[in-house]
């Protein structure tokens, strides 16, 4: 890659390598001699260093989809060399390099012309400056905290939901226990009525009996005589 070529692609959206962890879609902001610097839609702005860059591609028919807005002219870091711009990052949450195992994520402390330090969770990491393919500060896209936004709304609807089956079934419960309660009490009565019914009808059908054995002990029951 030279200045030139890169020049000529100017505020154009091409695709940087054509696969890999190091390709990405974005739009042409800047070129230098050793670098240049490009807006993606994931990563924000890029440092690309040219020496690393395999192919530059432009779909000259029908374009490549990208949808992000130019960033303010002094919101990033413009220098005519690369060790400049890492230099200026410095102090910050850079991700160098875009994937694969020699990516790393930290905080860029010292700076030289051999290599650079990360403070990686509780690594001290330099590496060498021939190395640094790209940079970029540690960032999301816009698009990604929606995604995030969207998942969260799932998240709290799936926990109301689930709260609110929880109630259904306390109140299903409740209903059940009450239905039991009136059930056991429907039956009770009608165990007393039945047994009330019973008593009745025994000492009906006992009565008569009772009558027959009277008055046949009356009947031979015989008035004393008087003397």
């Amino acid at each position: 890659m030279n200045k030139n070529l890169l020049l000529s692609l100017m505020n154009k959206v091409v695709r940087v390598d054509r696969g890999g962890p190091e390709s990405r879609i974005g739009k042409l902001m800047a070129a230098e001699d050793d670098h240049f610097v490009m807006l993606t839609e994931k990563d924000g702005i890029i440092y690309y260093k040219m020496q690393h860059v395999k192919s530059v591609t432009i779909n000259s028919r029908d374009g490549m989809e990208f949808n992000v807005e130019d960033p303010a002219a002094d919101s990033y870091a413009l220098a005519s060399d690369f060790k400049t711009i890492v230099d200026s990052l410095r102090y910050q949450w850079v991700k160098v390099n875009r994937g694969g195992p020699e990516m790393i994520e930290g905080i860029m402390n010292e700076v030289t012309d051999d290599y650079i330090t990360i403070f990686a969770k509780d690594e001290v990491i330099r590496l060498a400056m021939f190395h640094v393919r790209n940079i970029s500060l540690g960032t999301t896209s816009k698009k990604d905290d929606k995604d995030k936004g969207k998942e969260k709304g799932k998240d709290e609807k799936g926990k109301e939901s689930g709260g609110n089956s929880d109630n259904t079934n306390n109140n299903e419960a409740s209903n059940n226990a009450a239905n039991n309660a009136v059930a056991s009490d429907n039956a009770a009565a009608t165990n007393e009525t039945e047994n009330d019914t019973t008593a009745t009808n025994a000492a009906e059908s006992s009565a008569p009996e009772n009558n027959v054995a009277a008055k046949n002990t009356g009947g031979n029951l015989r008035p004393r005589r008087r003397r």
